[in-house]
């Protein structure tokens, strides 16, 4: 997707402070943190939103929550305790429109359900 920025990013055509990188995912850090630490996980290929996701990327989409697990730790806020988030559509926040997962730690959240 030409238009898209994380399509842009993950070619390397927008500059992003990578943190990790494997043949199915991309992370970096936000550019507009709400936390200490956070790290947008976004898969490769575009999907612009959870609602596209089919049983076909079962596999893809445990891979991105055990990425975040791994970057959890190696950003050392797993202990302490660390929050995903996936905004799904514009009410519920979303502004880009590939599938992406926020990882974000390193502060007390307030409790929101």
């Amino acid at each position: 997707m030409q238009d898209c920025l994380f399509c842009n990013i993950i070619a390397g055509n927008i500059p992003s402070q990578k943190v990790y990188e494997d043949e199915l995912v991309y992370a970096f850090r936000d550019i507009a943190p709400a936390a200490p630490v956070h790290i947008l996980i976004v898969p490769k290929e575009h999907l612009c939103c959870l609602n596209e996701a089919k049983p076909e990327h079962q596999m893809l989409l445990g891979h991105i929550l055990l990425t975040a697990q791994k970057l959890a730790k190696s950003e050392g806020i797993a202990d302490s305790g660390y929050r995903i988030v996936n905004n799904c559509g514009e009410n519920a926040g979303q502004t880009v429109f590939h599938l992406h997962f926020h990882l974000l730690g390193g502060a007390q959240f307030t409790k929101l359900v």
